[in-house]
């Protein structure tokens, strides 16, 4: 499983633990040396970022933004040490706030992981959408079953109602448009 979220610009990142010396007795080291605070690599001048154009940017069109990438270890004490993918997304226009993403997936292109973070906002929107108008997660059935069965059957239904309305929103256009003409 991958696992990609948002990554805080003050977040705790570190470099890989250094090998085992021969004759160590401690445990081995779980993570190596605090890495900069991505707010500092964002504005550092020697970050190299690729320019990358992203399609469908959250519904706007294209957009060109600019992708550093690098992989760190993430470690909170008490938690194994997880190898991350950060990603930190600057805009040239300036016209949205510099972003970090994280990834498990340490061999993931920075692009498309900022492609798979992106589709999210589909799924956000459809839950949202069921929320308001279906009563999504307002189900009052005590049975584990029952609520098993109702939540498929909501989203099945949601996903008929919305391909009905926009087959009959395609011809009502086409409609419109012959009776212009």
């Amino acid at each position: 499983m991958t696992f990609i979220t948002r990554l805080r610009l003050d977040a705790a990142l570190y470099g890989p633990a250094p090998p085992r010396r021969p004759g160590q007795i401690r445990r081995p080291r779980l993570k190596g040396e605090r890495l900069p605070n991505l707010s500092e690599v964002a504005q550092a001048p020697n970050t190299v970022c690729k320019p990358t154009t992203v399609a469908n940017w959250y519904a706007s069109g294209e957009r060109m933004v600019e992708i550093a990438s690098a992989t760190a270890v993430w470690y909170s004490t008490g938690l194994f040490a997880v190898p991350v993918r950060r990603v930190l997304i600057r805009d040239p226009e300036r016209k949205f706030k510099t972003q970090a993403l994280l990834c498990t997936d340490l061999y993931a292109d920075p692009e498309e992981i900022l492609r798979w973070f992106m589709m999210r906002w589909r799924l956000e929107v459809t839950f949202q959408e069921m929320r308001r108008h279906l009563g999504f997660e307002t189900q009052r059935q005590w049975a584990d079953l029952a609520i098993r069965r109702t939540t498929p059957a909501l989203l099945g239904l949601f996903s008929l109602v919305s391909l009905f309305a926009h087959r009959q929103m395609r011809q009502a256009a086409g409609a419109l448009r012959r009776q212009a003409a």
